[in-house]
């Protein structure tokens, strides 16, 4: 078999909104990439279809236009207005969005299968500066003597190797260059297994298309969702931690179905509900605590970094906010030929965590707080009476900001009095 030998700058394993995220702002920075992708697009991917604030936010830096063309697409794209948060105990915390940076006639938020917009990413990819293999097998990535990473793919028949300074994961939760390169450093993931369904006729949605998170009892410390979607659908699932199903050998097709039919705050709005196509399930890895997503000559990006909002579920924001700031970074890299852990660190991890670091201690300590229906009670509460927790939990979903808020001693004073 003939060996196809490529050079490039950069290489990026994946081009979900991760990949999508790194190729994107390469290009507005001019620097050439390949992009190797084991599918080809248009493919679907099972998610909760929940689009944040914060994706809003990378896509309008790269190019206003295009958020323009997403509200224009009805048929495709739905305009969300903000969060329902069903306590245990049926009290519901409506969280309306804040519209400060949002542009008049765009919603903070939208849902979209993610059919439709992963697809709307990748035709945004064509540009001088990327290459893309579709269909492409990964069979081995190995660090040469010069310290440059080798990639071997295959496309059908045809065998490739390609030599690039730097090399970016955005390949899922079983990322291959994760474990390639994180094997000995990496710790544990903490993981949340979910389900996804798609409905019609589910009544009772909001009119400004919230989106709806239920900690129902059924399946604590877990929750059910329900987010409105374009033509009379809604995407309907459960997310429950691995480690919590193994241990009560839970059944979470039985036991979403079953909170459905008898849940006393859901069941009668699917009476004439309809399944469209099949019950399907993947794994999330949470971004529980900050862990390693670079090293020598390497970066991780979205589900390859574990970066999963551990409270509500939601990753494509955090997955294209990586990609771009994985981005800032190759460029730094590539033009002091710094390519060492060290330097990668500081002008990567250093500076996501940053941004989204507080973020994600909170959620992960909101998932815990699951495990006692109490204590979510007190919460939702509390977060009726003061407008600063009320626009905290807001912020989840639309920006980047939250971590400077957390930082404030006046936010907790502002909570403890209820303002």
């Amino acid at each position: 078999m003939k060996t196809n030998n490529l050079e490039t700058p950069v290489v990026i394993i994946g081009a979900g909104p991760a990949g999508a995220g790194v190729s994107i702002y390469l290009t507005i920075l001019t620097i050439p990439h390949i992009i190797i992708e084991k599918e080809c697009f248009p493919r679907d991917k099972v998610c909760g279809d929940a689009i944040s604030g914060k994706t809003q936010l990378v896509l309008r830096k790269a190019n206003p236009e295009w958020l323009t063309d997403i509200f224009s697409r009805s048929d495709d794209f739905m305009p969300n207005h903000g969060g329902l948060f069903v306590a245990p105990n049926g009290k519901v915390l409506s969280i309306p969005y804040s519209r400060n940076r949002v542009p008049e006639g765009q919603a903070p938020g939208f849902t979209t299968p993610r059919l439709i917009f992963d697809q709307f990413l990748f035709e945004k990819l064509a540009s001088p500066y990327t290459t893309i293999f579709q269909n492409a097998i990964v069979k081995n990535i190995e660090r040469q003597t010069d310290g440059r990473v080798r990639v071997s793919f295959t496309v059908g028949n045809d065998y490739y190797e390609v030599l690039s300074a730097l090399i970016v994961g955005a390949d899922g939760d079983k990322s291959i260059v994760r474990k390639t390169f994180l094997i000995d450093q990496s710790q544990p993931k903490s993981y949340c297994v979910a389900l996804r369904a798609y409905y019609t006729g589910v009544t009772e949605l909001h009119k400004e298309n919230y989106i709806e998170l239920h900690y129902i009892p059924e399946i604590l410390p877990g929750y059910f969702w329900i987010f409105p979607l374009p033509n009379g659908m809604a995407n309907v699932g459960v997310g429950i931690l691995s480690e919590r199903v193994r241990q009560k050998k839970i059944n979470l097709r039985e036991q979403m179905l079953h909170a459905i039919s008898t849940n006393l705050n859901l069941s009668h709005r699917f009476t004439n509900a309809r399944l469209v196509g099949k019950i399907q399930g993947w794994g999330l890895p949470m971004g529980m605590e900050r862990q390693p997503v670079s090293g020598d000559r390497f970066m991780l990006t979205g589900d390859a970094a574990s970066l999963i909002d551990p409270f509500t579920g939601e990753g494509i924001g955090n997955a294209l906010y990586s990609g771009m700031l994985a981005a800032y970074a190759i460029e730094k890299s590539l033009k002091s030929g710094m390519y060492d852990a060290r330097t990668l660190r500081e002008n990567y991890d250093d500076v996501l965590y940053k941004s989204i670091g507080e973020e994600l201690k909170i959620s992960a300590l909101l998932q815990r707080v699951t495990h006692y229906p109490r204590i979510m009670h007190f919460i939702v509460n509390k977060a009726y009476k003061s407008p600063t927790l009320n626009k905290a939990i807001s912020g989840m979903f639309t920006g980047i900001n939250l971590h400077k808020l957390l930082r404030q001693p006046s936010f907790y004073a502002k909570v403890l009095f209820n303002r």
